[in-house]
């Protein structure tokens, strides 16, 4: 199988726009528009929003607490009104009066009730739920109403069921790159640093008045998006649930546990096994992909340092692609999602238990107490393991024809500027047991198949000293086309370091 690729050419990479100004993306093979945002263009969210005087967000999850705020500061004194809908009993109320979404004030109601008001209606209950209650929510949209998504789950379920979006009624979604917390706290930095956010992709599935582009747009700029590309619901879900269950979240989990007991095995002891492993690749690991890209992580080390990490990327590419690629075709063959949907019913009586209670994450606590103000060199074998798997991502996605904008966000720049630096504050195992119940059963079902292709296949490799073949993939890597898709997507935020409390 080679190792680099360029996607397949889909019409979606283009878009216009009769309100905001508009940038064309130089990507391997092509060009992609893209919408750079900042606060210089919320005066133009009204125009963009033109007809709608109320936005109804669904759900008090991390996405919908975040996008509720970012959404409600940036349309302030637009006249357009943001109000919350829960359903009954929810135990985020209390939360969400505590921000300032009030019965009182007539900016917190039942989620039915809210979106039989609104005019944009943001469905950002959990996936499973929405899944399970669609139909009313449906029923309950008011004419012409446009339904908003940040996952393109529903899409799936539907499709997999043979169900469909209700006619008559715009479908978009604008899909955050990072988890709900980075949404809000860098939108916060953004006041200081113009341009400070998560980047987004946006997809117009349904559009019956013709406005759907500009209306996504608003909703992307006004969450503080630094760039907003476009994709299809279906290419978005596939992406995202991908990149959990890979890269992202599974992925990591699994790799960082093989690589601390093999670490352990070798003679280190624990704590150092584990800054060696989980906090090398959450903390420098990270941090210098994010700062200088992918490469980077190669070129910083020695000599002896880039043939280990050659070692390890020529053994775990192969490994993790086969990986991507079968978690790839339970996505899109519906399997992922169905498991979802069941789980619902299973979990409401019977919830998942916390996964910290392996050794290594005891000894976390331990190593976090004891960080210094520097930071631990990049370890080779880990930087390889994890670079390899991340590239074998980007690989299959590439394969599948999805944009290079959506490739290097879904693989790259969501785990390096999002997730692993929460990791690195709190844990792996923390944020698989606080993330979305989608995104926690895909990393509880594969993290364990990354961790036993890691103990079973990389390292025995290593041990063996295999040479490499004629397509070696350590070789192509200098040569990848992510180096120059990540390049020019970095050019489009300020560097900002996301404050992680």
């Amino acid at each position: 199988m080679a190792e680099t690729h360029t996607p397949r050419t889909h019409t979606t990479h283009s878009f216009t726009s009769a309100v905001f100004p508009l940038e064309t993306m130089e990507v391997p093979g092509g060009t992609e528009t893209i919408l750079r945002g900042g606060r210089h263009l919320f005066p133009l969210l009204p125009r963009a929003l033109e007809g709608v005087r109320r936005v109804a967000v669904l759900g008090w999850g991390p996405q919908g607490r975040a996008q509720a705020r970012n959404l409600r500061d940036s349309l302030t004194g637009t006249g357009i009104e943001v109000v919350v809908g829960l359903r009954p009993g929810s135990a985020s109320a209390a939360d969400a009066r505590a921000h300032g979404f009030t019965e009182e004030n007539g900016t917190l109601g039942d989620w039915l009730a809210v979106a039989a008001t609104a005019d944009l209606v943001l469905a950002l209950i959990a996936d499973a739920a929405l899944a399970t209650h669609h139909r009313a929510l449906f029923a309950a949209l008011r004419p012409g109403a446009t339904l908003g998504l940040s996952h393109g789950f529903l899409l799936g379920h539907l499709t997999a069921t043979g169900g469909d979006f209700p006619p008559g009624h715009p479908v978009v979604a604008v899909c955050p790159k990072g988890m709900g917390d980075s949404v809000r706290r860098l939108y916060e930095q953004g006041a200081h640093i113009n341009g400070a956010g998560i980047n987004a992709s946006f997809a117009v599935h349904a559009d019956p008045d013709g406005r759907a582009t500009d209306r996504s747009l608003a909703w992307s700029v006004a969450l503080g998006s630094p760039c907003t590309f476009r994709t299809t619901l279906e290419n978005e879900y596939r992406s995202d649930t991908v990149g959990e269950r890979g890269i992202l979240l599974g992925a990591v989990h699994g790799l960082v546990e093989a690589l601390y007991r093999h670490f352990l095995l070798g003679g280190d002891d624990p704590v150092t096994a584990y800054e060696r492993s989980c906090a090398n690749v959450t903390g420098p690991i990270a941090r210098t992909i994010s700062r200088d890209g992918l490469r980077a992580v190669r070129d910083g080390l020695g000599p002896a340092g880039r043939e280990a990490f050659d070692r390890a990327y020529r053994a775990a590419h192969g490994p993790a692609r086969d990986l991507i690629a079968e978690i790839y075709d339970e996505v899109a063959d519906g399997n992922e999602l169905r498991g979802v949907v069941l789980a619902e019913r299973r979990l409401a009586e019977r919830p998942l238990p916390p996964i910290g209670g392996s050794p290594m994450w005891a000894v976390g606590d331990r190593a976090r107490a004891g960080r210094g103000a520097g930071e631990p060199p990049v370890d080779p074998l880990t930087a390889g393991v994890f670079v390899a798997t991340m590239t074998a991502q980007v690989d299959e996605f590439a394969e599948r024809g999805h944009p290079w904008s959506e490739i290097v966000n879904e693989s790259v720049i969501e785990a390096v500027d999002s997730l692993l630096p929460s990791m690195h504050a709190r844990d792996v195992a923390y944020m698989v047991d606080n993330c979305s119940r989608t995104a926690r059963l895909g990393a509880r079902r594969w993290g364990p198949r990354f961790q036993a292709a890691c103990e079973q296949l990389v390292l025995p490799a290593l041990g063996r000293g295999d040479a490499p073949g004629p397509d070696d993939p350590a070789a192509a890597f200098a040569r990848h086309p992510v180096h120059e898709a990540l390049a020019a997507a970095a050019r489009l935020r300020p560097s900002v370091d996301i404050a992680v409390s």
